[in-house]
């Protein structure tokens, strides 16, 4: 019998999730050569495979290189999945995890953070900034999530209206704390504002993985129901979707991701827009296959960037936030122009 177009397959799908895995780990691996710092191929290669090297060396290589490189694995995937996800959702093209506030709720907690001193409870294992800016993205998650239910429905309308004020509202108290804050902290604001994967050794990177796994599971488990969910709700329902539960539980997933990500990278744009459509326009539609490849593609892709920021610029180094702006806004208006012209 003749499969129907668009068939998944077990066989295609564990293909192209081990082939994205492995990419998305060689990518990983060449980027711990390139750095402000210019090591020898043979002696990066040596240090990764245990061999003898110089403490500086081992030190430039496994407590500066690979963090930030895990890292960008990491969240790039993170912020892609999430905007996948969101995409779905909301059916917006334009969606991305910064779209519902929750990266302005992060941002909020971490100005304040910075700013104002404060210091984070002596249980935590993360730093008092990435703890407030969690707690900020957390909490506008929480205030979305009330002014969008409403009984037993979940309006993704609400949803994007209510994301988009939050955001405007973060945005502004983020100025009015910056007016008030001293001179000499503000530039350590507007690095953070900038994102960045300037991290040293590996708390940030294990801190981050408690959300990310759980949320990315969740999301995994729900991407059937979000092929459904992305040709409308009324057609979700008739097929036996309980569209409530898959838009709730595609909200808290993909907003953990992204207060995960912000929490320790800062608002970093354009991942979670720019990589859903590049991957969708070669993989197709199918949640089954995008997030597979959005959360390899993404990490690929921030890791890949946080690598040219670190080193074209040497021996400054260019906040990696910055680089995506610069190369995902043209890009996505060089797309947008494209799909006009051929509709």
């Amino acid at each position: 019998m003749k499969r129907a177009k668009g068939y998944l397959g077990a066989g295609r799908f564990w293909a192209v999730a081990v082939v994205s895995c492995l990419a998305w780990l060689a990518v990983g691996a060449a980027c711990l050569f390139y750095g402000q710092v210019r090591l020898p191929a043979g002696e990066v290669a040596r240090i990764l495979t245990g061999g003898h090297a110089s403490s500086l060396n081992l030190n430039i290589v496994l407590m500066q290189r690979l963090p930030r490189v895990l890292l960008g694995l990491l969240a790039g995937g993170g912020l892609a999945v999430a905007g996948a996800v969101f995409q779905a959702m909301l059916r917006n093209p334009l969606a991305t995890p910064h779209t519902l506030g929750v990266s302005a709720g992060g941002a909020l907690g971490a100005v304040l953070a910075i700013s104002l001193g404060w210091t984070a409870p002596g249980i935590w294992l993360v730093g008092p900034v990435q703890f407030f800016a969690l707690a900020g993205a957390l909490v506008n998650v929480g205030v979305i999530y009330l002014l969008a239910r409403r009984r037993e429905t979940f309006s993704p309308l609400k949803l994007l209206l209510a994301g988009i004020t939050l955001g405007l509202i973060s945005s502004a108290m983020i100025m009015f704390v910056r007016f008030i804050s001293d001179p000499h902290k503000l530039v350590m604001v507007d690095r953070w504002l900038m994102g960045g994967l300037d991290v040293h050794g590996y708390r940030s990177v294990a801190s981050v993985l408690p959300l990310l796994l759980p949320a990315l599971v969740l999301l995994l488990g729900e991407a059937g129901a979000m092929n459904q969910l992305a040709l409308g709700e009324e057609m979700a329902e008739g097929r036996g979707v309980n569209v409530h539960a898959v838009q709730v539980e595609c909200f808290l997933a993909g907003s953990l991701l992204t207060a995960g990500v912000v929490s320790v990278a800062g608002p970093i744009g354009f991942v979670g827009l720019i990589v859903p459509h590049m991957l969708r326009a070669v993989f197709g539609p199918d949640h089954r296959v995008l997030l597979v490849v959005a959360f390899f593609g993404g990490g690929a892709f921030l890791a890949v960037a946080d690598t040219v920021a670190r080193s074209a610029f040497a021996p400054s180094e260019l906040p990696v936030g910055v680089l995506t702006a610069m190369l995902g806004g043209p890009f996505f208006l060089i797309l947008l122009i494209t799909m006009v012209r051929y509709r």
